[in-house]
């Protein structure tokens, strides 16, 4: 197995904001920093999701200090994937984010079958604020990897290795297998991949260990792995 650099940044976080997590954005960026990362991304849970904040709390991002404890936090919003091949959140609380995770959530969306769920998603990740698909794993929800993957690159989205997906593979049908045929398109066509905690907890923040592996059992090409640069990260976010 190759060497691989550790991993500098988590980009896909979530707060109480969210409604069912369990720590507050200081508290997420302390255990950041506990672990030596270099920038955090807090995405809270967009419309759809039961408890989750009313748009209205992306209208005041610039209270949010961009530096905690040594940690750089960007600011995002994991948006759910509609039927109609649409965003959950409007346009105008979108363009106030550093960035945008398109995610497909069985709360608020019926599937399609492989090719409908595919077609959908890519729709959602031609939004120029869109930089990450979440969790792209589970087989209740069935997708085309070779078209994803083909689209992640024309579009500059990363597609997500989710630790959390991991561990309940009860939950997340055929995630292990999903992601084998997923990373096998990623390198196929150069698309890039994020490999986050999607942490509901601080004790969860940076926590990538089986996701990191299993990229690195497969050994996936280190300079399509966006979260192990901090330069990286920030040009890819269109922030450097």
């Amino acid at each position: 197995m190759n060497e691989y650099k550790k991993l500098i940044g988590d980009l896909h976080s979530h707060t109480i904001v969210s409604g069912h997590a369990y720590g507050t954005i200081r508290e997420n960026a302390r255990a950041a920093a506990d672990i030596g990362l270099e920038i955090l991304g807090i995405t809270e849970h967009g419309p759809g999701i039961p408890g989750t904040c009313d748009p209205f709390y992306f209208c005041n991002l610039k209270a949010i200090p961009r530096e905690l404890y040594g940690v750089k936090i960007m600011i995002g919003c994991e948006i759910n994937v509609l039927n109609e091949g649409k965003l959950s959140l409007d346009q105008r609380w979108i363009d106030r984010l550093d960035y945008g995770i398109a995610g497909i959530h069985l709360l608020c969306y019926k599937d399609c079958g492989k090719e409908g769920n595919t077609e959908n998603l890519i729709s959602c990740m031609k939004n120029e604020k869109i930089k990450i698909v979440s969790h792209p794993d589970d087989d209740h929800t069935p997708l085309d990897y070779e078209k994803l993957a083909i689209a992640a690159k024309e579009y500059g989205v990363a597609l997500e290795v989710n630790n959390s997906s991991l561990l309940k593979p009860d939950h997340r049908i055929n995630c292990f297998e999903n992601y084998k045929t997923m990373l096998e398109w990623c390198e196929k066509t150069g698309a890039m991949i994020v490999i986050d905690s999607d942490a509901h907890d601080p004790s969860a923040v940076g926590r990538t260990d089986k996701a990191f592996e299993l990229v690195k059992q497969y050994n996936f090409p280190e300079e399509q792995i966006l979260n192990n640069d901090l330069h990286k990260i920030l040009r890819f976010m269109g922030k450097e």
